[in-house]
């Protein structure tokens, strides 16, 4: 059934009491007022400042009654035709006991006629008794067509109002912004798409990174979301030849949803590995090679001393994030977040592991899911089964031409000419070394031949690179361990 014919049904039933949460107050006024082209109904608006309204499909009419609740609840229990009352931001008035008592003889039928009164606000929380009686009607978000509209309305007001100057837009670029903007309520996405249009007199694909920053800071209302402005590109990162042609692969399903029938589209991976090795970077790298924004879930800040917040916590920013889509979340270090000895904490972290492994098995929107892990044997078994994840892959410490490629990326970085240096030589001196202990080690170096006012050279980075000693070394029992398990058990990123 159509939200319109949702809508009609609890009319003709005379539902006494129906409630709709929305910030979108004008869309909910008129999906009412469409309403009535099926069942016919006298419609009114009240609100505290105007008094109550007639709002029928022939316009609005003045005021009929007193703003005051309580004369308009005796209003409406006196009316002499049934009619659809919808009160707009009415439920802080039912803290009195007079008011709640007025409602709930009208709701139960009593001295009055069959009418249909509709709590409207951006939350509507009542009490208890109201709460059984009410049934809540959730306006659905706009879809692709509704929104494509908005923005050709919206391209055309920026005409009329710059003397018939045209707005510049590439066609493929607006099915982008359309179905970027999916998600949000139509006055979130025309203030965004206002914004857009009036920023260059243009829509285009560089467009694309501010909607998605405009988009993120709209919903992030909780502020566990961390938007990552920097995406990596595939090109920044040395190696994981396997994981790039992975993500490659499923580019075009998971963006553009074009699959074949019986083929699910990409959830989500889990990277483990040693530290320092490039999961973080390579969980920015899946971004960008999806070409969506990356968000970020900071567990720490989910968890709170009162009893079910954490779970409301990891709630709302899911909630956030599948507004968002598509996109990648990205939980680092995830088994900081989920590990837990027994009941020490109350079983919190077993409630937000269930409620995880929930979502990553139901949900049904384009987000895909990037975990990182460096101590794996602190995961709960739970979530490395088959499954749980598309693929489990293993960062591993770079061989010697992955080596060589990471000396390449940060000396041509850091604008050095690569054909100065022995890369292969280079590589060899940094055996058992990771990405990030590569890297500082040119910082050192670079603060060595600062220091003596000399250009960087091959010798001053081989010696750095000796004064090194990398955590395969200091921590070897521990690396070569995570090593001896992930070979069978997980599938190598290179």
């Amino acid at each position: 059934m159509s939200e319109l014919q949702d809508l009609a049904a609890l009319i003709r039933a005379n539902t006494p009491l129906i409630v709709v949460e929305t910030p979108d107050e004008p869309r909910a006024v008129e999906l009412f007022r469409q309403s009535l082209v099926q069942v016919w109904r006298a419609l009114y608006r009240w609100t505290i400042t105007e008094g109550l309204r007639r709002v029928d499909l022939d316009g609005e009419s003045e005021t009929d009654t007193a703003a005051d609740a309580s004369n308009t609840l005796a209003a409406i229990r006196d009316a002499d035709q049934r009619g659809i009352y919808l009160l707009l931001d009415f439920h802080p008035y039912l803290g009195y006991a007079g008011t709640q008592r007025q409602l709930r003889d009208l709701v139960q039928r009593r001295h009055c006629l069959p009418h249909v009164i509709v709590l409207v606000g951006h939350k509507v929380e009542l009490p208890a008794d109201l709460d059984t009686m009410a049934v809540r009607f959730r306006p659905r978000l706009p879809d692709a067509d509704a929104l494509l509209k908005l923005v050709r309305e919206e391209a055309t007001a920026y005409q009329q109002e710059h003397g018939g100057r045209r707005v510049e837009a590439d066609a493929d670029a607006v099915r982008q912004i359309v179905r970027n903007l999916q998600g949000l309520s139509l006055g979130d996405a025309r203030r965004i798409t206002r914004q857009l249009i009036h920023a260059d007199g243009a829509l285009a694909h560089d467009d694309l990174p501010a909607l998605a920053k405009l988009k993120f800071e709209l919903l992030n209302k909780s502020g566990h979301l961390h938007y990552e402005y920097d995406t990596a590109g595939f090109a920044d990162v040395a190696g994981a030849r396997r994981l790039k042609r992975w993500v490659e692969q499923r580019r075009r399903v998971f963006v553009e949803g074009d699959a074949p029938p019986g083929l699910d589209p990409p959830k989500g991976v889990l990277l483990l590995g040693v530290q320092g090795c490039g999961k973080s970077l390579l969980a920015k790298a899946i971004a960008g090679g999806f070409g969506v924004p990356l968000v970020r879930l900071d567990f720490g800040t989910l968890y709170d001393k009162y009893h079910g917040e954490t779970e409301r916590n990891l709630r709302d920013a899911i909630a956030s994030t599948e507004q968002l889509a598509p996109c990648v979340l990205w939980i680092d270090e995830i088994e900081k977040g989920l590990a837990s000895s027994g009941d020490s904490d109350g079983g919190v972290s077993r409630r937000v592991l269930g409620f995880l492994l929930t979502w990553m098995a139901e949900r049904k929107s384009k987000v895909f899911l990037v975990a990182t892990a460096n101590q794996v044997h602190d995961l709960p078994p739970e979530l490395l089964r088959k499954g749980r994840f598309d693929e489990t892959f293993f960062v591993d410490l770079p061989g010697a031409d992955v080596r060589a490629e990471v000396f390449a990326v940060h000396l041509a970085r850091r604008g050095f000419d690569v054909a100065d240096f022995d890369l292969p030589l280079l590589a060899i001196e940094a055996d058992g070394f990771s990405g990030a202990e590569i890297e500082q080690a040119i910082v050192a170096a670079l603060y060595a031949a600062h220091a003596v006012g000399a250009p960087l050279s091959q010798a001053m980075l081989v010696e750095s690179l000796r004064d090194t000693r990398p955590l395969s070394v200091m921590m070897r029992e521990q690396v070569d361990a995570l090593r001896s398990w992930a070979r069978e058990r997980t599938v190598p990123a290179d």
